[in-house]
């Protein structure tokens, strides 16, 4: 008998809502802002400033981000600040990113 803090059986729904995810994460850029928005919330200039690319690109991936529900913008005067969801993104993130550099 299960109980209410077992976790369940996933179902092929969750697999689905997992690739979708997944698939967002895919770009090494969107990695990248995901990384950056792990620290705090940040206007594009600010990601534009530090990734060094240039703003049609990273309002372009974070478009992808906010499809997917990954991100957030919430608008501050003409700007708009983004934030990620919740800590699960960053940590699925930084995971595989410090998987990827054992691997080196």
């Amino acid at each position: 008998m299960r109980t209410e803090t077992e976790p369940t059986e996933a179902t092929p729904a969750d697999y689905e809502a997992a690739g979708e995810l997944l698939r967002a994460l895919a770009a090494p850029l969107r990695i990248a802002i995901v990384m950056e928005l792990a620290a705090g919330p940040k206007f594009v200039h600010q990601i534009v400033e530090t990734l060094r690319v240039t703003q049609p690109l990273v309002s372009q991936h974070l478009r992808v981000l906010r499809g997917a529900g990954i991100v957030r913008g919430t608008r501050s005067g003409r700007e708009i600040s983004y934030s990620l969801i919740d800590d699960h993104i960053a940590h699925i993130v930084t995971d595989a990113v410090h998987h990827a550099r054992e691997e080196r």
